[in-house]
């Protein structure tokens, strides 16, 4: 059962926490002021657009990079500006990753960016930054505190890297309790539907989690907040062609 993919997941986990986590994270490796900096962020999916909504709300100046140009419209839309990393590179104060993909940020970048820039991943796994090109005999590597590295060029340029590349939200801050209930919650529910799930329901192969349960699981945490779901009436389910009690979207909807 993909649990990744599910609706919940994607919303809490990557758009919600990564709102908050980058911000924690930033600020307690390198206590940096993000008013009026200007950030690079590498890709516009649920993680990037939580990344720069963070930012965005503490003055950042953010540029956005992306292949997808749905998710490029879309930044556009919010009124960031899309660009290649190649073209700002010597002018961003921060980068931070959120493309899931590797070589996002390559040797060539390191060597253009301009002194104290910091860099850091939110992305899935440590190879979204090429820290294979920067183990090399003429670049130094000092540690100041814990998860953060000062890269040293010949000339004296100092690079900030972040948890050697990994995610900065695992390792240098904290996942609120409530994202977790949320997580943890729908992959309990996925394991409960395929130990029930009479013979022949599912076939070998990765399904998503049911419509029907990702409602349930968001529907189970509205009472930290005192929600108060309406009701259809049975002329309105009707006019809609759904059940009162759900699904109330087709699989195809985008939230």
């Amino acid at each position: 059962m993909n649990v990744n993919d599910s609706v919940t997941k994607q919303k809490f986990d990557n758009l919600y926490c990564c709102k908050e986590s980058i911000l924690d994270g930033l600020k307690r490796t390198t206590d940096v002021m993000l008013g009026g900096k200007q950030v690079v962020v590498c890709g516009y999916g649920e993680v990037g657009k939580g990344c720069c909504a963070a930012l965005k709300g503490l003055g950042a100046v953010i540029y956005v990079t992306e292949v997808d140009p749905i998710c490029a419209l879309q930044a556009c839309m919010d009124g960031l500006r899309v660009i290649t990393l190649s073209e700002v590179i010597r002018h961003t104060d921060m980068v931070i990753t959120c493309t899931g993909n590797k070589n996002v940020i390559t040797r060539e970048h390191f060597d253009r960016m301009r002194s104290g820039c910091v860099v850091c991943n939110m992305g899935h796994s440590n190879t979204e930054i090429d820290l294979a090109s920067l183990r090399t005999t003429e670049l130094k590597w000092h540690r100041v505190r814990p998860h953060v590295d000062h890269i040293i060029w010949p000339d004296g340029k100092q690079v900030v890297l972040l948890a050697e590349g990994r995610l900065l939200n695992l390792s240098c801050s904290t996942v609120p309790s409530f994202v977790l209930s949320v997580t943890a919650v729908t992959q309990a529910l996925a394991l409960i539907e395929l130990y029930n799930a009479p013979a022949g329901r599912y076939k070998q192969g990765v399904y998503l989690l049911p419509k029907k349960m990702d409602e349930y699981v968001a529907g189970l945490h509205l009472p930290i907040f005192d929600a108060h779901l309406t009701d259809l009436t049975d002329e309105q389910a009707q006019y809609l062609g759904i059940s009162k009690h759900g699904p109330f979207k087709p699989n195809y909807y985008r939230y």
